[in-house]
């Protein structure tokens, strides 16, 4: 302002905005500085606006002017300028104020003009280009109110933005994903300065199911401080279906070579919280199929998983129940179904055990849903889910996408199913091999077979022993390498072999050369590629001792636990190689004395070989266990030494003991 009060033009020569002054009620121009000479064109000082700015998209322009200097209130206006047609130019934007002020020459007005075209044009850029990739694009002010930049919320929902973030908002996000979006909020909040906020969740579509949504949120500052934020809603169901699929498939690779009950826990531990807030899964006894009309069929539970902030499941007694007949219904139909949990707070009649209907309904249980699981054509189950307290009640699609996932195990399970099959051919054949230990005057004899607990494990274990027409026993210990059925034929065809031989060439063969004949006609017969052994002779002297006389083919050396002194291996002056290496290896052939009382130990690898120590380290094991169990009767021992493996590998295990007494003099 001039001394006298007056508005002074000189203010404004050097201002970066463009500023025009007018006076009268013609609104002659008497300023314009260097701006708005650059922006609009220099005008002719002292013409009325009228004719200064005869443009023809001017008027709206002289009828701000003619209000604002009628009422004496300011305005501001938003304008765009189109170039003319087939012109090079891009379209301008201006925003200008047009305010009273008083001149030297009386009332007048001025007008602050700002070229904004830049900054339009990106804005347009922006929103073109989260139409284009996203959804939704909001803008979300530091009061909880919101503007959609890009809409999308009534064509998801079906109901109409109202332009608040607040508990209606908040009433379309899945119950269970509600907690963490607001961890997530708080925690970008909390940030100095305020981060940017990822998250993913479920909202409730126009058809009540729900879809995942993944918001990125960044905060625009100013100080420092988030005044707005700016979120992009992507629409990500697919892409969480496909990471869900991929998930579940490795979790089930991590277990492929485990049981059915590690393949199924694996998919349960998706399953919940993903899909539902309770999973059980649950394998029919009866392996037939169609089940027989009337006989019982009772189902074993192998894996289950509950969400956090339930009460615990109930012990099933046996870890089995009886299939009802509204499961064995839905079994036959092979078709998923939801039973929806009324008012009454009962399931339909029949559905359930009582144990089980009373767990669902203290957990505030919504629904059950009942899949069956089938492989190749058969029913090998079914898996039960619940939702419960405010988790919504699954609808068709997700139903579907639980059968698939569910499903996802199918080549492990079918894997495993093979390897049972294969594993109850083995051992029906193994145990077929393994006969009772015949009863042998002035000794006691024991023997055991533990098969592995794996599926996988086939082994190729066995035991031996007969009796000669002159009293001489014989034993045999074996194993043939490898865990398949394969394996398992190969040693049933070896022990028949080693058998036969020893029958044959009677007690005056020494084992080393049956071993050696052994050999040879396994390698020429093809029957394995590697195998490891020990026969042994054992014959009673009128005395009371034994002559132990025997050959090791690599295998384990025997352990002697006598009447009297430490327990000790028997390598005797080194062991022969296996059988299958080279069968020109000439045998050797050990002997040794046994006095009344002592005890023989003949054992497979994987009684003493674990991958957590050496097999050194087992066989001490071994010693220090034959030592502390030495007085035993030989089952009692046999059973106490079986616990020393890790039940991975096959375990065979025979033991004889010399009786404490003398027979009378022949």
């Amino acid at each position: 302002m001039s001394p006298a009060g007056f508005l002074d033009p000189k203010l404004f020569d050097e201002t970066v905005a463009a500023v025009a002054l007018f006076a009268g009620p013609e609104h002659r121009l008497v300023y314009q500085n260097a701006a708005c000479s650059r922006m609009l064109g220099a005008r002719p000082l002292g013409l009325p606006a009228r004719e200064a700015f005869c443009e023809p998209d001017a008027a709206e322009f002289m009828t701000v002017l003619d209000d604002v200097t009628a009422t004496g209130r300011p305005r501001r206006i938003l304008e765009s300028r189109e170039p003319d047609p087939g012109a090079a130019e891009q379209a301008r934007y201006f925003v200008y104020s047009c305010t009273p002020v008083t001149l030297p020459g009386g009332p007048g007005a001025m007008v602050v003009a700002l070229d904004t075209t830049a900054e339009t044009m990106a804005l347009e850029r922006y929103e073109a280009l989260v139409s284009a990739v996203s959804q939704m694009v909001w803008v979300l002010h530091a009061d909880g109110s919101a503007e959609e930049v890009v809409p999308g919320w009534r064509e998801l929902t079906g109901a109409p933005w109202h332009g608040w973030m607040d508990e209606e908002w908040y009433a379309y996000i899945h119950p269970r994903d509600r907690e963490g979006l607001g961890r997530a909020w708080l925690a970008a909040a909390a940030q100095e300065p305020p981060g940017v906020m990822e998250s993913t969740f479920r909202v409730r579509t126009a058809d009540g199911s729900y879809r995942h949504m993944s918001t990125r949120c960044v905060p625009i500052l100013r100080h420092g401080r988030a005044e707005e934020w700016v979120a992009a809603t992507d629409d990500v169901e697919e892409t969480w279906r496909a990471t869900l699929r991929e998930r579940v498939l490795a979790r089930v690779a991590e277990v492929a070579a485990g049981s059915l009950e590690e393949v199924f826990a694996a998919v349960v531990r998706t399953v919940v919280p993903e899909l539902a807030d309770s999973c059980v899964v649950l394998l029919l006894s009866h392996e037939e199929w169609p089940l027989p009309e009337n006989a019982t069929v009772t189902a074993r539970r192998v894996a289950s998983a509950i969400r956090p902030g339930l009460p615990a499941a109930p012990a099933l007694r046996g870890q089995s129940v009886a299939v009802t007949g509204t499961v064995r219904e839905l079994l036959e139909s092979r078709v998923p179904r939801t039973f929806r949990l009324p008012a009454t707070g009962r399931f339909p009649a029949g559905l359930l055990r009582a144990v089980t209907e009373r767990w669902l309904i203290a957990a505030d249980a919504t629904s059950l849903t009942l899949v069956p699981l089938v492989v190749d054509g058969i029913v090998l189950g079914y898996a039960a889910t619940s939702t419960n307290g405010d988790t919504p009640v699954p609808g068709p699609d997700d139903v579907e996408l639980l059968r698939k996932v569910l499903h996802l195990a199918q080549r492990p399970i079918h894997r495993v199913l093979d390897l049972q099959r294969a594993r109850r051919i083995a051992l029906r054949l193994q145990r077929a091999h393994l006969i009772e230990p015949p009863s042998v005057p002035g000794a006691s004899l024991a023997a055991c077979y533990q098969p592995a607990s794996s599926a996988n494990e086939i082994g190729g274990d066995w035991y031996d022993a007969i009796v000669h027409s002159d009293g001489t026993l014989a034993l045999d210990i074996g194993d043939v390498a490898g865990h398949d059925l394969t394996a398992a034929t190969a040693m049933g065809q070896l022990r028949s072999m080693c058998r036969g031989l020893a029958w044959n060439m009677g007690p005056g063969c020494e084992p080393g050369t049956v071993l050696a004949m052994l050999d040879a006609a396994a390698d020429g017969l093809a029957i394995a590629s590697f195998a490891t052994a020990v026969h042994t002779h054992l014959r009673r002297r009128p005395d009371g001792t034994w002559r132990m006389a025997w050959s090791n083919a690599g295998h384990p050396p025997p352990l002697l636990v006598p009447a009297q002194g430490m327990p000790h291996f028997l390598t005797g002056t080194g062991e022969d190689p296996p059988l299958c290496v080279d069968p020109r290896t000439r045998r050797t052939t050990h002997t040794r004395a046994l006095a009344p009382g002592d005890t023989l130990l003949y054992y497979t690898d994987g009684l003493i070989e674990t991958p957590a120590s050496s097999l050194d380290e087992g066989q001490q094991r071994l010693l220090r266990a034959a030592t502390h169990h030495r007085g035993e009767p030989l089952p009692e021992l046999l059973r106490n030494l079986q616990n020393l493996s890790d039940a991975r590998d096959d375990i065979a295990l025979i033991a004889f003991r010399a009786d404490l007494g003398r027979d009378p003099a022949p």
